[in-house]
Order: structure tokens, then sequence, then C-alpha cells
């Protein structure tokens, strides 16, 4: 097949960006080639083009139409321009990172140093063919996120957290932390979040779980939402967030802003790092404090990970019934666990048992999500906090994710299972108005 009768086929918004894989269309194989000859000319010092940007562009524009009438020779007029523009747009966006933001099956963009970047597809680690043209190209791109937010990176505050316009999620770490250069992490979020039905067909639980979730919410249960890195705990507090009424007040809070919720009532705050002289940081247990002023209806934190966990429990324990958040762990029963360490971090001498108090009253339920080996992400366990027994915190699994092995081709087989325990807030609810079909529980 030519490459013109190719291109014919390409949609009109097919994005940059080939992957390690066998067969890539000669479309991509070109605008690889052609990128990769124009960051390889290029000589320019990134670190002095903030006010250039037209004289960069024009300088790329002319490299590009060179490489392209060597390449493209067999391409009309109206295709060349076409791919012009997409790799200037490209080339002086976010750099040659740019095309992954617009795949939607790369969740996650991983630049290990100006020569690596890795990509997470379908669950799996990849690595690509995509180079920047040095480090301080690396951190041209670094500082063209952070900017827009107020963010800073430099030597004296060589990490960052910030975001991009669609909500992806990105950390910077660069030299002399960083020993072999400027490093980025970028974990993409859907421009259009997604919906609890988009989760049962990813099956991420099955439907009668999503049923007694959307109960729990409505309900106004304090949940927490527990798993390790990448197993997909924003998206589904971002998720569960949805099933709130629309005439509710809502106040998130976040490092770097990510939720993305329909609601018309939300205030959304985030935190600000500290200033060169050290003064202005606004943590998350600041802002916590704040919000209890604010009058809320529902505090969303987006996850709680130091002191912070003493104030979001004493929220839930004095009215704000409802809240949400997300937490670093391995199962629930390690997530309570790893709040009463987070209790202690906030710096009061409590008494164990005081805390697992707090804990037991204020928490409801626990959601638990993995990602599983073949890449996939489950809800593992939906665990009711049911009280105190003596010293100990009682959990029970209402359902959990029974695995079975795995299949030829690598993915997990299992099935989602009630455990036959009919939870004690079903009662809880129903004094609320709420009555939990009874089916949910066959």
């Amino acid at each position: 097949m030519s490459l013109v009768k190719r291109l014919e086929e390409v949609n009109a918004d097919r994005k940059f960006g080939r992957y390690n894989e066998k067969k890539a269309d000669p479309y991509t194989i070109l605008k690889m080639k052609i990128h990769n000859k124009v960051i390889d000319e290029l000589d320019i010092n990134f670190d002095e083009i903030s006010d250039k940007n037209e004289e960069l562009k024009k300088k790329i524009h002319s490299i590009l139409t060179k490489h392209i009438e060597q390449e493209a020779l067999n391409l009309t007029t109206s295709q060349k321009s076409k791919i012009r523009e997409e790799l200037l747009d490209e080339i002086v966006g976010i750099g040659p990172i740019t095309g992954f933001l617009g795949d939607d099956k790369v969740t996650e963009i991983m630049v290990n140093g100006y020569n690596q970047v890795y990509i997470e597809k379908e669950g799996k680690l990849v690595l690509t063919d995509v180079k920047f043209k040095n480090n301080s190209h690396v951190m041209h791109v670094i500082k063209k996120i952070v900017a827009p937010i107020g963010r800073r990176i430099d030597e004296s505050s060589p990490m960052v957290d910030a975001r991009l316009p669609n909500g992806s999620r990105v950390n910077a770490i660069i030299p002399p932390l960083a020993i072999d250069g400027p490093s980025i992490t970028i974990r993409k979020f859907s421009e259009d979040p997604f919906k609890m039905e988009d989760l049962i067909s990813f099956n991420t639980l099955n439907s009668k779980m999503a049923e007694l979730i959307r109960y729990c919410v409505e309900g106004r249960l304090n949940i927490i939402v527990s798993g390790g890195t990448g197993s997909g705990k924003t998206t589904t507090l971002n998720v569960l967030s949805s099933f709130i009424p629309n005439d509710e007040r809502i106040i998130t809070i976040e490092d770097a802003a990510e939720l993305q919720l329909s609601q018309e009532h939300v205030i959304r705050l985030e935190t600000r790092p500290a200033s060169l002289e050290g003064k202005g940081e606004i943590t998350i247990r600041d802002l916590v404090k704040n919000s209890l002023r604010m009058r809320p209806d529902r505090i969303i934190v987006g996850e709680v990970r130091s002191g912070e966990a003493l104030d979001m429990l004493q929220a839930m324990n004095t009215g704000h019934d409802g809240s949400l958040t997300t937490g670093h762990a391995n199962s629930p029963r390690d997530m309570l666990a790893r709040l009463e360490t987070m209790v202690l971090m906030s710096g009061f001498n409590l008494p164990l048992k005081a805390i697992r108090d707090q804990i037991a009253s204020a928490i409801d339920l626990v959601i638990h999500q993995s990602r599983l080996m073949d890449g996939s992400r489950k809800i593992t366990y939906i665990t009711e906090v049911q009280g105190m027994e003596g010293d100990v915190i009682t959990l029970q699994d209402i359902f959990r994710f029974q695995q079975k092995g795995v299949d030829n081709r690598g993915k997990v087989k299992g099935e989602f299972v009630y455990t036959g325990i009919v939870p004690g807030f079903v009662k809880k609810l129903k004094e609320k108005g709420i009555n939990i079909p009874q089916s949910i529980f066959n």
C-alpha cells in the first residue's frame, strides 16, 4: 500500500507516537523519522527560549520543511502541511511526548532521561523510540508544565507535583536529586471522566457491587478507597463522587487537583508549596481545617498520607458524614493500620485505643482496589468497618475478588463473590429512607 493511500485512511486527529510494536503504519514511521531528524538538527539552548517562541517556531518550521521535502516525496502539498503542523505542535508543545497524551490506550508516561521514555499501555510497561534533544529540553518541558499553576522547580526546590490542563497528574524531579538527569512521570486522566458503567465494562467490579456503592454514597457513609500505586484509586474516587446529589456543597482538597466532579456546587482547594524563603506553605492539613469553616456537606480529600488523617477523622465524626478519601495500603486491614500511623504523625500523643475508636467511629466502608499481575485493575474488597471489639477494630468483607489462576494469554482468571454477610449499615441506611434491595445480596 502506498504512503499516500495509507494517509487517506488515517483519521484526521490521529496522534503521533510509535511504541515498540511489531507493526507500525507508514504514517507513524514517517513522522517518527522526521521528528528524530529535526530534534538531532536543532541547535537550541532550551534554557533561553521562553521569550523567543516565535523565533523558535520559525526555525523549527524551516527545518521541518526541509526534512519533509526530503522524506515525503510521494505526499501532496496538503499532506505535507498536515505533518508539518502536527510535528511543530509536538516539538514546541510539551516535546516529543505530546502524542502520547492524545492516545487513549496510554495511561502513564515516564521520562527517565532525555534518551529513555517508557509508557504504560494496557497495564504493561513499554519502551518507546521517543527521545528528547538533551537534558535542557526535558527541563524546558517541566518548566512549561509547572509555570501556569504557580509551581516552581529549581535546585532549591527540585521536586514538584503539578497537573496538565486535562487533569493529568505530573511529578517531576531534577538534579541533584535525580542523578541521571530530569525525570517526568505523568499519570493520565481521561478528559471525559469515567462513569460507573465504564468500570463495570472494564471488569473492575460487577453491577451488584456498583449498586451497593451507589447506595452507600447516597446514604452518606464515610468511605475510604485504598490500594497501591497505580491501582486506580483516584479514578474510583471520581466515580464515587458522581453519586453525590446535586443539592450538596462539596469541597475537594488535593495536592494537585485531579478530581473532575460534575456537580454544580463544588469548591476546589489545592495545596501550595513554600516560597523561596521557605514561607507560605499550605498543606492538606491546613486546607482540611479551613474547609470545616466553609459549611461543607461533603469533604473529599484526594489522598491522606500524614497528620491530616486526624483532622479528616474528626470531620467525619462531627457531622460531616458522607466524606470520601483515598490512601495507600495493601489491604483494608492495612489501610486502618496506616491511618493509625498517620494520626500519630499529627504530633498529638494519643493513646492507641483512642485512635482506633476514632477510626472505627468515622470510617464506614473500605473499598480496596488492586492492580493485578496482568495489568488489570479490580476492586478486590468491599469491606465494612463494624466497630470495636476490645482493642481491635472489627472488619467484615461484603464482596471480594476471588482469583482462580491465569489463562494461556497471561490474563488473570477469577470472579467477584458475595461473602454471604448482610452489612450492618443496611439498617442505618434504611433509617435514612434508603432501602438497599435484597437482590444485591443474593
